[in-house]
């Protein structure tokens, strides 16, 4: 009998971001590039990276409330884009946990609706399925959904209306919100990549629509390259059984891994990031024993487990107007705490584990 498989979501990118949208519309809404947006009470973070000490540019941002859990989610990963540090891997990575609860946010609505005179909004649905308000929340299980949906315009179409709910961002480490000029100097100063939303659809929604050409022609290029014997390889496991025979033909251990993760995004080879909380990631060269001996949360103590990784077609989307920036990768693993642990009135971004695998062949990729 086959192995239970998590359930994967695939984000793909989706209409550009127009503007700075503010309030729940914006911290609602997965993204790549432009700048973070903060959960109401929390400090947007605004890290620099430990190589060369200047601003990273946010990579994705990721909306990710977990099932059963009373908890507004978002997760924001940043790199490093001067070409200087392309290869300073971990140390030009960063990747922060924020919360609050939705109680408090409740809360921060209807303060700013009082002062503001906004009529009251049901902006998130399922809003009222949150679950208990106390910080005791149950173990929380996956949610098939991160973000916004795949009916992408509609959330888009919710962003705009949302934009006169003004819930201001603030600067990492510091209480009062940041004003409109600050705002201003901040965004000249951290890099940005060109933001564009990210939709979400189901892996198993592509299964009747897999297509190996483009599999295939990439691995002949590699066997090329390489000099990797992968005919029988490819006889074996293009075949239309679907039992992987691939696993046992005696090849180096690297190829394997190589092109299970080829065959594997072959169905959807724009999927910019894969989401499975407490799945399996997809590796795309052998682990190394940072993932297999994954330290333990810094906050509670607990163990780590997979969240999402990002994906190599994410490389050529993440472009800027008038700076040279750029960033280099094969894939990118995120890890949290298991138990998403968020002390009471906590206010700050907690860190994460990012571990950066390299690209073993970039150019197939372009």
């Amino acid at each position: 009998m086959a192995a239970f498989r998590k359930p994967v979501l695939l984000g793909l990118r989706d209409t550009a971001v127009h503007g700075r949208p503010t309030g729940p519309g914006a911290w609602t809404a997965s993204k790549l590039g432009g700048l973070p947006d903060a959960l109401p009470a929390v400090a947007a973070p605004r890290p620099v990276c430990e190589r060369c000490r200047q601003p990273l540019a946010l990579v994705v941002q990721v909306y990710c409330p977990l099932e059963g859990s009373p908890f507004h989610r978002l997760l924001h990963v940043f790199a490093c884009p001067l070409p200087r540090c392309g290869s300073g891997g971990a140390r030009s990575w960063k990747v922060f946990r924020s919360q609050c609860l939705q109680m408090q946010e409740t809360e921060a609505q209807d303060a700013q609706k009082q002062e503001n005179g906004l009529a009251a909004e049901d902006w998130c649905e399922g809003a009222d399925d949150w679950g208990s308000d106390s910080e005791e929340a149950l173990p929380p299980q996956l949610t098939l959904h991160f973000g916004n949906d795949s009916s992408s315009a509609e959330d888009t179409g919710c962003t705009a209306q949302l934009q006169d709910l003004h819930l201001q961002d603030t600067v990492m480490g510091a209480a009062p919100p940041v004003s409109p000029g600050e705002e201003t100097a901040l965004s000249s100063v951290a890099p940005q990549f060109l933001p564009y939303y990210i939709c979400v659809v189901n892996e198993e929604d592509y299964g009747d629509f897999v297509s190996l050409d483009h599999a295939h022609s990439l691995l002949r290029e590699y066997q090329r390259k390489e000099g990797v014997d992968m005919e029988q390889l490819l006889s074996q496991s293009l075949s239309s059984d679907g039992d992987e025979k691939y696993e046992k033909t005696v090849i180096k251990s690297g190829d394997k891994i190589f092109y299970k993760f080829m065959k594997r995004i072959a169905a959807c080879q724009e999927q910019i990031l894969r989401y499975s909380w407490s799945g399996e990631p997809l590796f795309l060269t052998s682990p190394t024993s940072e993932v297999t001996e994954l330290p333990a949360c810094s906050h509670c103590g607990d163990r780590r487990t997979f969240e999402f990784q990002l994906m190599p077609a994410l490389v050529s989307m993440l472009r800027s107007t008038n700076l040279d920036l750029s960033v280099e990768f094969g894939t990118v693993l995120i890890y949290t705490c298991e138990k998403s642990c968020w002390p009471l009135n906590h206010q700050t971004p907690m860190e994460e584990l990012c571990i950066i695998q390299e690209d073993p062949d970039e150019s197939l990729f372009k």
